[in-house]
């Protein structure tokens, strides 16, 4: 009997130790899916241009389990790894071609030894759905992209031939003006419209939350900063609104976005004076208030750490590319600003 009773003993021991072992798992689980929680990332389209198109590196900043409520095509030109989208695992290699939906989640993680860095990794466009519901206003016959605007919600492979295909006109975009961009847009949105039917990632299941994403955090932290860059943004603030003390944040935010508090904030200023010096509506001293800073000096020395030049030349070089787009420059005549 007390046999049997050390027995029934340690089989409850056993069994008490298997319900921890559940709970411990079960609440590893639940905090590893919050952590999961994609991040925001702001996209910005050029003021002057209806989508945006642009190449990157391995790794880079945007290189993270995000979303965004733009349309992407993304195409891998090199490296090797894993891709996310949605509920969707895959591996993928160079000419993988894949369209993510509004506000789907997704990802590329490439197999890059630690601090190697490659410098292309892929061709992006993104567009926004107001782009794509002016386009089937204004010329009907883009109303063939309905179906495939609606399938890209659970994330989109096309074949390698599509892949190849789409290379040298994502590749063009990366330096076209005028409506050289939009043949070129419309040639690559023809292209896969008229591909074999491409493969859907995610579950037929899966549904993108981005209501339930922006409640998180960091995604909280990263709206209010694209909607007030023209104020002034403090750390301390943005922590006491993320509800952390200002160093807990300070390693939060850097951990999400890849770079520092202050560094992630004159990116986003420096890209919207961008916007705003492609028209001589603002002088660069306007333009340097409006987008944030509080002092010419430094917004020049950020836009010359982030461009390579001057806020001047940039814009005189935006000129000339414009003119040179008409085909009504003489060069001759260039205007003596790139000194």
């Amino acid at each position: 009997m007390a046999g049997k009773s050390l027995e029934s003993k340690n089989r409850q021991q056993e069994d008490d130790r298997m319900t921890t072992n559940q709970d411990t798992t079960a609440r590893s689980g639940a905090r590893r899916a919050k952590v999961a929680q994609p991040d925001l990332e702001l996209v910005a389209v050029p003021r002057d241009e209806s989508f945006k198109v642009w190449s990157h590196g391995y790794p880079y900043r945007t290189v993270r389990w995000h979303f965004h409520p733009e349309y992407e095509i993304h195409l891998i030109t090199a490296t090797t790894g894993k891709y996310f989208a949605g509920d969707y695992i895959g591996n993928f290699a160079p000419g993988n071609l894949v369209m993510v939906g509004s506000n789907l989640p997704h990802n590329w993680v490439s197999n890059v030894p630690a601090g190697h860095r490659v410098e292309e990794r892929c061709l992006v466009l993104q567009f926004d759905a107001g782009f794509a519901a002016r386009a089937t206003e204004t010329f009907p016959e883009f109303r063939r992209l309905d179906p495939l605007l609606d399938a890209s919600r659970w994330g989109l492979l096309f074949a390698p031939e599509t892949g190849a295909a789409a290379e040298p006109i994502m590749r063009e975009m990366l330096s076209a003006q005028g409506m050289r961009r939009i043949a070129l847009l419309a040639e690559l949105l023809e292209l896969l419209v008229q591909s074999e039917e491409p493969v859907k990632l995610a579950s037929a299941a899966y549904r993108a939350d981005p209501g339930r994403y922006g409640e998180t955090r960091i995604n909280h932290v990263l709206s209010f900063i694209g909607k007030n860059l023209s104020q002034e943004l403090r750390e301390t603030e943005l922590a006491e609104l993320a509800g952390q003390s200002a160093s807990a944040f300070s390693r939060y935010f850097r951990r999400h976005t890849g770079v520092p508090f202050v560094q992630y904030v004159n990116r986003l200023r420096i890209n919207l004076a961008c916007q705003l010096l492609m028209s001589d509506e603002l002088s660069i001293t306007d333009i340097c208030y409006q987008v944030g800073f509080n002092n010419l000096s430094n917004f020049n020395r950020q836009f010359l750490s982030l461009k390579q030049m001057s806020p001047s030349r940039w814009r005189a070089y935006q000129q000339l590319n414009a003119a040179s787009a008409a085909e009504s420059i003489d060069p001759e005549h260039v205007p003596e600003v790139f000194s």
